[in-house]
């Protein structure tokens, strides 16, 4: 069994800043990648920034030069840092981690979602 708990999030204004961070736990036999996606309102769900364990981050356009996806001192951590937040930012963040256990093998697990409303 494999849990991943987000944290952070929030109110904050335009041109604010905020931090999330995600931490799995349970039987993990190694962490292939993590990403978060967001979804707003009436909106499907977006991938927003993703970082493999042995390559780059990568994000969408649309947060590029704005927020930093990096892993935390402990290792099942993920972090994404937010600058300059625009309203359109507003969404839940959800964190995923391909994770690889003994028992099922490679598998996708998703964290509960955190909430971040950009708003004055």
């Amino acid at each position: 069994q494999v849990q991943l708990v987000e944290s952070g999030g929030g109110l904050v204004r335009p041109g604010g800043s905020v931090r999330l961070s995600c931490v799995a736990s349970g039987s993990i036999s190694r962490i292939d990648a993590m990403n978060w996606y967001r979804q707003a309102p009436g909106k499907e769900r977006e991938l927003v920034a993703g970082l493999s364990f042995h390559g780059s981050p990568e994000y969408t356009d649309s947060v590029k030069g704005r927020f930093t996806i990096s892993r935390a001192n402990a290792e099942n951590t993920v972090l994404l840092q937010m600058n300059s937040l625009k309203p359109e930012d507003t969404a839940g963040y959800y964190c995923k981690a391909q994770v690889v256990t003994a028992i099922q093998g490679r598998y996708n697990y998703w964290g509960q979602g955190a909430q971040v409303t950009v708003s004055s």
